[in-house]
């Protein structure tokens, strides 16, 4: 993926965002971890987008070492590991909603997409909450 020695080499907050999350399938892998609940690498290899099991297992490692997310033995498969964000991947829930909304003003969204925008439109705090009791169930 990235060189980590480069990172954040400016100081900008901008590229230190983008060195984290600024690529098309780190988005798409928190995506899938906020709105839809994914942990385990099979769930997440899933997406409709299609990642590659390579750049996906370089991702999750990426957002482990960036401190977005922990991995830990996955106690129905002792071979495989669940991921779970940590605070400050669920911090970038924000971020998150504001791309849907974003998007949502310039592409055709189908009814479920349609859903989660008035969601998140209406109620973003409400859905936060609801990840956030997800996530704290999860490291219990």
């Amino acid at each position: 993926m990235k060189n980590t020695a480069k990172k954040h080499s400016s100081g900008c907050p901008v590229a230190y965002g983008l060195d984290i999350f600024g690529d098309r399938w780190t988005l798409l892998i928190l995506r899938d971890m906020i709105l839809h609940g994914k942990r385990r690498y099979g769930e997440l290899l899933d997406a409709e987008e299609g990642i590659a099991t390579n750049i996906l297992a370089d991702r999750l490692k990426q957002l482990e070492a960036d401190g977005i997310v922990t991995r830990a033995r996955d106690p129905e498969n002792r071979r495989s590991y669940v991921y779970t964000l940590t605070n400050k991947g669920l911090s970038l829930m924000p971020v998150l909603f504001e791309i849907i909304r974003w998007s949502g003003q310039y592409r055709t969204l189908n009814a479920v997409r349609k859903k989660l925008l008035k969601r998140i439109a209406e109620d973003p705090a409400g859905l936060m909450a609801e990840v956030r009791a997800r996530e704290a169930s999860r490291l219990s």
